[in-house]
């Protein structure tokens, strides 16, 4: 009986170590960067808006996080908010369809979020839906790219700042742990 009792106390702390060392090794990443639509955008045809080059810095980032590129498990994306910059009065009504496509070098590029039948009365912020896939070997890269796709539906008479904020969710084994 005694065995039987210390075994069921030694599997719940040993179950327990492992939940509270699983919560060690999982991060955020936080990325922005900022794209412009122009003005002269037409009607209900799709356009790209490309970013430059995004540096990941993700060798300090894992280093930070005790971790390095071998280690990780996992990474998804868990938020990614437009917010409009620029035009001060500017939304993001003027916007039919958008879909955001991540690519690096050596990897194909894939869709990790969008948003169809977007409001007239969105304001300036639109926080898209997220496609769950993993997309650790894109932020083990040392950059990567974003593509927009966008259907309008009304003109814009001034160029758009978006500013495109992304939270990905790493986890990653620490030390091998």
């Amino acid at each position: 009986m005694k065995k039987t009792i210390l075994l069921l106390v030694l599997s719940f702390v040993l179950f327990q170590c492992k939940d509270d060392l699983n919560k060690l090794t999982v991060f955020n990443m936080d990325f922005r960067e900022s794209v412009a639509i122009q003005s002269n955008t037409g009607l209900n045809l799709p356009f790209n808006v490309f970013t430059p080059d995004i540096t990941t810095n993700s060798e300090s980032s894992f280093a930070n996080n005790n971790t390095r590129k071998d280690l990780i498990q996992d990474v998804r994306l868990k938020q990614l908010t437009l917010t409009i910059t620029s035009p001060s009065s500017g939304n993001f009504k003027f916007l039919k369809s958008i879909g955001l496509y991540l690519s690096a070098d050596g990897l194909q590029e894939i869709k990790i979020a969008g948003k169809e039948n977007i409001s007239d009365n969105v304001g300036n912020t639109l926080d898209l839906d997220i496609i769950d896939i993993d997309l650790k070997e894109y932020i083990k890269k040392d950059k990567y790219k974003v593509r927009l796709n966008t259907v309008t539906d009304e003109l814009i008479s001034q160029d758009h700042q978006i500013e495109i904020y992304s939270v990905f969710r790493v986890d990653a084994k620490i030390l091998g742990i």
